[in-house]
């Protein structure tokens, strides 16, 4: 816990534009982003966003489709939390924070219909490809959201699909790209006070109101996730719109 006096410092503090950290208030953090960092899944990376790291693995199995859906592959976005990522993470089944950070970035992805789930079709109604991408926090630092979306879009890129052969998946041969059709990215914004920064750090994200993810894709929104007992007012919604396209334009360059 964070006492209200280093929360009231803090906030006087970003009326003056700068940030702890020593960043403008719509800055994000040094990105850096590795790719195919696990020999055992068809695809990862690993992302840097400043102190935050984060790694991402695709694994693909096959099996059966959703009864509703049974022309379309299966996509599916797990969280690991690590306990050696953060003292605040402990061992055991998933909790509330590690199943919204799932659930943010499995939106982020799917909404963005970054996969193409119908050419995953094998035999329609039958077999499909699974597609699982698991999220696995290495050093939680604050702004996990948009490093693990970023881990998990640059795993995808990086994932091959394996070959299927009477009934068997042969993982040894891995040949042809997953069928994607385009780059989504996820802007986080925090309120601490009456200051909105971009990617916050740990401390900012102990000392915010309300927080608010934004997917973008193409520069059209696709998915948005708030957080917070706090509110937004129309001009800071506005604001962080106009913030998030301009950032995923940047960090869309950064994707191979």
């Amino acid at each position: 816990m964070i006492s209200k006096l280093t929360k009231k410092s803090l906030e006087e503090f970003l009326q003056t534009g700068e940030r702890l950290d020593g960043r403008k208030v719509d800055e994000f953090r040094n990105v850096k982003i590795e790719y195919g960092v696990s020999e055992k899944a068809e695809g990862s990376a690993l992302v840097t966003l400043g102190e935050t790291q984060v790694a991402a693995g695709i694994k693909l199995d096959v099996g059966e489709p959703f009864p509703d859906t049974p022309n379309q592959g299966v996509l599916m976005t797990n969280a690991e939390l690590t306990p050696m990522s953060s003292e605040f993470f402990e061992p055991g089944p998933p909790d509330e924070n590690s199943i919204e950070v799932a659930r943010v970035i499995d939106r982020c992805i799917r909404e963005a219909e970054i996969v193409d789930l119908e050419k995953l079709a094998i035999e329609p109604g039958e077999k499909v490809w699974m597609v699982f991408a698991d999220i696995y926090t290495i050093n939680a630092a604050g702004n996990l959201f948009d490093a693990g979306a970023l881990a998990v879009m640059a795993a995808l890129m990086n994932a091959k699909l394996p070959r299927f052969e009477d009934g068997v998946v042969i993982r040894e041969e891995l040949k042809d790209p997953l069928p994607l059709t385009g780059k989504v990215i996820s802007t986080t914004f925090a309120k601490i006070g009456n200051v909105v920064v971009t990617d916050p750090s740990d401390v900012e994200e102990k000392l915010m109101d309300a927080r608010m993810t934004l997917g973008i894709r193409d520069g059209n929104i696709v998915a948005v996730q708030k957080g917070g007992e706090g509110g937004f007012v129309s001009d800071e919604i506005e604001d962080m719109i106009d913030r998030a396209i301009k950032h995923s334009k940047q960090l869309v360059k950064q994707l191979r």
